[in-house]
């Protein structure tokens, strides 16, 4: 796999060899999921209600995208901390429901998803091809009641659950950054 020039890939190639001091990437804050497979879009809206908080944060980069699979690499690869948002389902809580996963259980995941190649498998492939992969990576997944029929809106259970999934990532963030070199204002 060759990366472009702009890719993040590349760019994470480019980081200074361990004599020089390296320059830390924002946080980033990446929302997953399909725009017309209903309740897949949850992690999209998750992000993009918080993308217009966090537009023009020094320390959070946010992104929503559509992409999945071997794609995700070059949103993560270079990154020290990222907060997925994601649609789950497990069928073993109620749809809204919000679950804290590692990114190792995702790789044994076996619940639904429309996404052919998981968020661990991602991780770990990236490892395995010696790309810089995340320290901290925390999966907000939200439980969904359909993930796989063709429409623009949310079940009422999850449109019932979003306020709470965006509330919930702002903690994940707010965590994220005081696990560093200390605590940031999502207003700065």
């Amino acid at each position: 796999m060759n990366a472009s020039a702009d890719s993040p890939r590349a760019e994470a190639s480019r980081q200074p060899s361990s004599g020089s001091p390296a320059v830390a990437r924002p946080i980033l804050l990446l929302g997953l999921g399909n725009d017309i497979l209903t309740d897949d879009a949850i992690g999209l809206r998750v992000v993009r209600h918080l993308a217009g908080e966090l537009h023009g944060h020094p320390h959070i980069e946010a992104r929503a995208t559509t992409e999945m699979g071997l794609a995700l690499l070059d949103h993560v690869a270079g990154r020290e901390k990222v907060l997925l948002v994601d649609a789950i389902q497990t069928g073993q809580v109620p749809p809204g429901s919000l679950l804290e996963l590692d990114p190792t259980a995702w790789v044994n995941h076996t619940g639904r998803n429309p996404h052919f190649l998981g968020v661990g498998e991602t991780l770990a492939l990236g490892r395995q091809l010696g790309l810089p992969m995340p320290q901290q990576v925390k999966i907000l997944a939200i439980e969904v009641a359909d993930p796989f029929t063709l429409g623009t809106t949310l079940t009422p259970a999850l449109q019932a659950a979003l306020p709470h999934a965006i509330a919930r990532a702002r903690q994940v963030l707010e965590e994220l950054m005081a696990t560093g070199s200390g605590r940031f204002a999502t207003d700065a």
